[in-house]
């Protein structure tokens, strides 16, 4: 059986630890390969990798490191093909969303091939009689990612690719759910000319999560995962004295006003919510609809909407979506389905026991749809991460836009309207970190920030853009004075109280 392995220092690595991890195709259900769990020791020989690495790499100049990245974002478009592939055979996405989540991957990479401009530093001439004051940012060492399994492309470029191109070296500790992508993409960034152990890919779960927010060496870590785990990790990397950015889960709104764009407004949310089997921390799984009027429109066509859609295998072109990540989570999000019923909401739309011929042990959940749903339900308030899509009525705006800000979670928002100043009202005042104007899942381009506010985000800094180069480096700042004349010996004097 195909085992996948550490990478570290440009080659494989085997590791010190016999234990291993299940991959599964989840179309079938089937284990189709084995990874490797790393231990403690393993977490210490990829910073000890990481180290020797550093010193050279940090002083390389920025514009060869950009030069690195626009080879590696050249070589991840050529293998385009191959890393969805790869995707979609690990984590269940159809071929045209693991496509979506490489070239977001490629976005983060363009942007960090302008670290030469990005990373420059701010100077004053004269802030004093004869003193010039500048500042630099430099990287911070060794440092670590900790991914998830539903962007196993992207969201490694989100952290490595900046955090590299500030000329830290890096140690990414992908999900041992879907391994591969993040493995092959650090043997392109090698072949894009990056030095060994520039990138070190350390497979694992706890043990080598625990490892790297304990490690004295590991300056700063990047996770993006639950809540729970995120807060786990930021308190924790915080008391080891690292930098630390924590991401954490999700439960976006969409706000459909009565003056909405209703065909619009159902067609861009039957992709946000089910899109991806519904496995986005951006996903849209709440839809709050204003007036009985227009909750009852929207609840008749989302209905009409999600019975047409397809659920496939991976590789199926004609599928809107595949199976969910695991057989665990499967049962995870059919028991939320229950809880629902249980709770008294209405269930227009029942995903469960959905199944496909040929594919019968498939991880496969069905698009389902609840109406009447309320916010004191444990089902609302909890994130399903599932092809769920539950309704939840309102009579006006400023009732439906307490419901997101009130949320434990404070991720994404959108308001569906053609009313501008409702729109620029909303965006303003509700208690999240993004907001989208008649845009269901406002996922930030490459060159801002992505971060949401409350329980989805712990730390001072949000994901790529300029914080994350922010995040990535520290500012040094020089004051100088040049004195008149020949100093002679004196080539450096301290000043005295005398």
């Amino acid at each position: 059986m195909r085992l996948v392995e550490h990478f570290i220092g440009g080659q494989k690595f085997s590791g010190t630890s016999s234990r291993r991890g299940d991959i599964f195709d989840p179309n079938s259900g089937e284990i189709q390969a084995q990874v490797s769990l790393a231990s403690a020791e393993d977490i210490a020989h990829a910073v000890t990798v990481a180290k020797s690495a550093l010193a050279s790499w940090a002083t390389t100049n920025p514009q060869k490191r950009a030069r690195v990245m626009f080879e590696f974002k050249r070589l991840i478009e050529d293998n385009m093909d191959e890393l969805a592939h790869i995707l979609s055979s690990e984590h269940g996405k159809v071929i045209a969303d693991s496509k979506g989540d490489v070239q977001r991957g490629i976005d983060v990479v363009e942007f960090a091939c302008g670290i030469p401009h990005l990373q420059k530093g701010a100077y004053t001439e004269g802030a004093g009689p004869g003193i010039d004051v500048y500042s630099m940012r430099q990287p911070l060492g060794v440092v670590a990612g900790i991914t998830p399994f539903n962007f196993p492309a992207m969201i490694p470029c989100w952290m490595a690719a900046i955090a590299i191109a500030c000329g830290n070296t890096f140690i990414l500790k992908p999900s041992e759910k879907d391994p591969s992508v993040p493995m092959r993409l650090a043997e392109l960034l090698m072949e894009a000319g990056a030095p060994a152990g520039v990138l070190n890919c350390v497979n694992g779960d706890k043990t080598a999560v625990d490892a790297i927010l304990e490690h004295p060496d590991i300056k700063a870590v990047s996770f993006v995962g639950s809540s729970d785990i995120a807060q786990h990790v930021y308190v924790k990397g915080a008391a080891h004295g690292k930098r630390i950015q924590a991401m954490g889960g999700a439960k976006n709104h969409g706000i459909i006003m009565p003056d909405c764009n209703m065909e619009q407004a159902v067609k861009d949310i039957v992709g946000a919510a089910y899109g991806s089997a519904g496995e986005r921390c951006m996903a849209l799984p709440v839809a709050v609809t204003v007036g009985q009027k227009t909750g009852d429109e929207f609840a008749e066509r989302m209905l009409d909407a999600a019975q047409n859609l397809t659920v496939g295998v991976s590789t199926d072109p004609q599928a809107h979506y595949g199976p969910v990540v695991s057989a665990a989570h499967k049962a995870k999000i059919e028991n939320y389905i229950q809880m629902g019923v249980d709770e008294g909401a209405e269930l227009k739309l029942d995903g469960r026991g959905h199944s496909l011929q040929g594919y019968e042990q498939g991880f496969f959940v069905g698009p389902t749809l609840f109406d009447h749903v309320k916010p004191d339900m444990r089902s609302y308030q909890d994130e399903i991460f599932g092809p769920v899509l539950q309704i939840v009525r309102a009579d006006t705006l400023e009732e439906a836009a307490l419901l997101p800000s009130n949320h434990q979670y404070g991720n994404g928002v959108a308001i569906f309207t053609s009313n501008g100043r409702a729109a620029r009202e909303f965006a303003s005042q509700v208690n999240v970190g993004m907001v989208g104007v008649n845009v269901p899942i406002p996922v930030p381009v490459s060159y801002h920030s992505f971060g949401g506010w409350k329980r989805s985000a712990f730390g001072d800094t949000n994901q790529h853009g300029t914080d994350g180069v922010r995040f990535w480096t520290k500012i040094k700042t020089v004051t100088q004075r040049w004195p008149d004349g020949d100093v002679g010996d004196q080539a450096f004097i301290i000043p005295t109280m005398s």
